[in-house]
């Protein structure tokens, strides 16, 4: 079974609200493009992750482009790590302290153990 086989739950829910792909290579699915709320990137991203192994296949680059409802914009903020990323820089550029990775950390307890251990592909909650 391939990675749009095992995925087309994920690739059904983003059709129609990703503008750009889900592309298939290296073993892995990168979904890349823009959507236009906050709501239908969490949409995409809960249909990516009812497979267990996620965060092992899955690669992503979604982005918001519209401005959306002012509910969408009160969401949670979100980010997915990429490579190289640390918590602390996460910190550092969105909440201004590198300081702050411990409340980064806190925030994304259900899927980390260790504030030094982040994966590529990880969406993590923002204070």
């Amino acid at each position: 079974m391939g990675m749009r086989d095992k995925y087309a739950y994920a690739i059904q829910t983003a059709k129609g609200k990703l503008q750009g792909n889900a592309e298939e290579r290296d073993g892995k699915l990168f979904f890349k493009g823009t959507v236009s709320t906050e709501a239908e990137k969490n949409e995409i991203w809960t249909a990516i992750k009812t497979i267990p192994t996620w965060q092992q296949d899955i690669v992503a680059d979604i982005q918001v482009s519209g401005g959306g409802s002012p509910a969408a914009t009160r969401e949670a903020k979100t980010y997915t790590v990429k490579a190289g990323d640390t918590l602390s820089g996460i910190a550092k550029e969105h909440l201004g302290s590198a300081g702050a990775y411990m409340k980064i950390f806190e925030l994304n307890k259900d899927q980390l153990t260790d504030p030094d251990k982040i994966k590529p592909g990880q969406v993590l909650t923002l204070p």
